[in-house]
């Protein structure tokens, strides 16, 4: 079937009125002005996530459910589909089921995680990592060496991993913050600190440690 012909069928099914306008509308929110008049098989897969759209907008619904809606898409079409995805979440609710972390972060505003069934995390994208102590992770680097035993017994303080001659990764034991102890740590070995940042954990890291 054409584009144009295949939305007028679903517009049929389900008993819209003014068809043609509403049909007008939706090829231009998704970008299918040039493509309208071509058969959907001689499209490329790009434009054929373009007409599922189109199709799944056509009643107006005040849901809508995607199914791995980046699949296969090229760099160019897969930006430009989440473009369109995020513009649609403006005005409703958009509910996308997929594995790839990377649409998840680059989409979404809340992630639901689900592991044999249950639900082991509802947070907003931004509080995920609260769920996991790993949020604590700092990593510090001083200009001179210091008493290692010293940091690993200072309060807060749950491991420390060396990671270069005066480089350490600390897992805190807490959510406590203790960034400013550090630095309070530091002048009282007599150095400072060169770097010290949170080690935040990429969406994929929480939800292998979640899952597994």
């Amino acid at each position: 079937m054409y584009v144009r012909e295949y939305l007028s069928f679903i517009a049929g099914v389900f008993k819209l009125k003014n068809t043609n306008q509403r049909i007008d509308e939706l090829i231009e929110m998704v970008g299918l002005t040039v493509e309208q008049n071509k058969k959907i098989g001689q499209l490329s897969k790009g434009y054929k996530q373009r007409v599922g759209l189109a199709q799944a907008l056509l009643h107006d619904p005040e849901v809508l459910i995607l199914d791995e809606p980046t699949t296969g898409l090229d760099p160019n079409q897969l930006e430009e589909i989440r473009g369109l995805i995020k513009k649609i979440g403006v005005k409703k609710t958009v509910m996308l089921s997929t594995h790839i972390m990377q649409e998840v972060e680059a989409i979404c505003d809340r992630v639901i995680i689900i592991n044999k069934g249950k639900i082991v995390a509802n947070e907003k994208a931004e509080n995920l990592s609260s769920l996991l102590s790993s949020k604590n992770a700092i990593q510090i680097e001083f200009e001179k060496a210091i008493d290692e035993k010293a940091l690993q017994k200072m309060q807060g303080v749950k491991s420390i991993e060396k990671l270069g001659s005066h480089n350490y990764l600390i897992q805190s034991n807490s959510k406590q913050d203790i960034r400013n102890d550090l630095f309070q740590f530091a002048i009282a070995q007599g150095t400072t600190v060169l770097t010290l940042k949170k080690e935040e954990l990429k969406l994929e890291d929480i939800f292998k440690q979640l899952t597994t």
